[in-house]
């Protein structure tokens, strides 16, 4: 498919400002993913949460969670807010309603009592490892009852998805404090 292998080396090779029809591709292909995302992450996560009857934890939570997970020392309230590229506030109303279900703990590190450290409770890490078996048990299930054709395009995306995802961290520019 040519308008494909343009939208491919648009991506590869250089950003917009190309040709028209090359534009004109790219924003088919941004309004298609745009139009896609949303409902398929919502799919994920209804199968995940049905599969193992697991609670409503709000995106913006999970998300909170996999942060301060990946970080075992925890994290400050405004490292979190970097990380998860939101503002401080945010992160803060989160927290207050995670440490109220137990999965967020405020730590106050011997060295300096005046700061707090964020971290997942092991409840938390337990949900969280819960989901991401769910999790890939739900979408191999649905992967493996694809065409292999489907299969191998979705495997061949993968690195492009990827790479859409670190260009879209670098240009958003990270909320005002």
């Amino acid at each position: 498919m040519t308008g494909t292998h343009h939208s491919t080396d648009q991506a590869t090779h250089g950003h917009g400002g190309g040709e028209p029809a090359e534009d004109a591709d790219a924003a088919r292909v941004a309004a298609g993913l745009g139009g896609l995302l949303g409902p398929l992450r919502r799919a994920v996560l209804r199968a995940t949460r049905n599969a193992e009857g697991l609670p409503d934890l709000p995106e913006a939570q999970i998300e909170l969670l996999r942060a301060l997970s990946t970080s075992p020392e925890g994290l400050s309230p405004g490292a979190a807010a970097a990380l998860l590229r939101v503002a401080p506030s945010t992160v803060s109303n989160l927290v207050r309603t995670m440490s109220a279900a137990r999965l967020v703990e405020r730590v106050r590190p011997d060295h300096d009592q005046r700061t707090v450290v964020l971290t997942a409770s092991r409840e938390a890490q337990d949900l969280l490892r819960r989901y991401d078996r769910a999790s890939t048990a739900a979408l191999t299930r649905v992967v493996d009852a694809l065409p292999p054709a489907d299969r191998a395009v979705l495997a061949r995306a993968l690195p492009a998805l990827d790479r859409l995802v670190a260009e879209l961290e670098v240009s958003d520019p990270a909320p005002a404090p």
